[in-house]
């Protein structure tokens, strides 16, 4: 091996750190918090910077995630090829890692984008990193509903970002994605239920068994479809986003009835997937409709 084939592994290890999938979707919800705060474009350098801090952060949290799991994560053959559970980092490069880049994550957002979002993407850090990763996750089945508020905090850091305030609106798209995040996970957890066994997390379908987590999915999609319909009563979007959001949850209710009475892993492994589609889409459609008007 090369040292520049060598040094391309470090640096690919160290990305795998960050879960970029899981980043990129966080980092994307929070862009449209920033778009959504004011009625104009936002200023491009403050959404510049804090799209640059709110990912450092999100990535520091999530080597920390990594760290803290990997015994979990070998275990797992989800996870198991994670640098890690693979034994490729240290804990000492993981954690000088995450202070560095978390570090760099908070310079950023205190010096060019304001002290209110600085100080609330590192709660949401500490949330996740802390409280959800070593406290709630090893300790109960309801973790991810619980620790799902960490999880559903990018729209009102990027909202902070812009306005240097969170009002009402930014809190209806934390909560919806806050209601998201049990029937996506659950859907992961179900056809990945022998893993989550081997790991010794206790996770729905292990501890309560699998009728009982598909009938979860199906009344947490229920309120998560009514919990969208709040962007559009409160005035805060349109006609687009409506009819957008009726689609888009009718085909999640529709998965999730399925799994509740049909169930099967390919199912669960669609509904999984749709479930990030429909999370992207759903903040896209508010995008367009703060700006479409007719």
């Amino acid at each position: 091996m090369t040292a520049l084939t060598a040094h391309s592994n470090r640096i690919a290890q160290y990305w795998a750190l960050t879960k970029p999938r899981v980043t990129q979707l966080a980092v994307f919800c929070a862009v449209i918090g920033m778009f959504l705060a004011t009625p104009e474009l936002p200023n491009w350098k403050i959404v510049v910077a804090a799209t640059i801090g709110i990912w450092l952060l999100a990535g520091a949290a999530f080597a920390v995630n990594c760290l803290v799991e990997r015994e979990i994560d070998a275990r797992m053959a989800r996870t198991a090829r994670r640098p890690m559970a693979r034994g490729e980092l240290t804990v000492p490069q993981t954690l000088v890692f995450s202070g560095v880049i978390g570090g760099i994550g908070m310079w950023v957002l205190y010096n060019f984008v304001n002290p209110l979002t600085m100080w609330l993407t590192f709660a949401t850090f500490v949330g996740y990193a802390v409280i959800y990763t070593m406290i709630l996750k090893p300790a109960t089945p309801q973790n991810i509903v619980i620790g799902g508020l960490s999880g559903a905090m990018p729209p009102a850091l990027g909202w902070a970002a812009i306005a240097n305030d969170v009002p009402m609106q930014a809190w209806i798209l934390v909560l919806i994605i806050f209601v998201w995040t049990p029937p996506h996970f659950w859907a992961l957890a179900l056809y990945r239920r022998d893993d989550y066994a081997k790991s010794g997390l206790p996770m729905l379908p292990v501890t309560h068994g699998m009728q009982f987590t598909q009938f979860h999915i199906f009344l947490y999609t229920i309120v998560l479809v009514a919990t969208t319909m709040l962007p559009f009563a409160v005035g805060m979007s349109r006609l687009i986003y409506l009819v957008s959001a009726a689609i888009l949850g009718a085909i999640f209710l529709w998965y999730a009835w399925q799994i509740h009475r049909r169930y099967t892993d390919l199912l669960a492994r669609k509904a999984f997937a749709y479930s990030i589609v429909y999370l992207s889409l759903l903040f896209a459609a508010l995008l367009v409709d703060h700006y479409v008007r007719f």
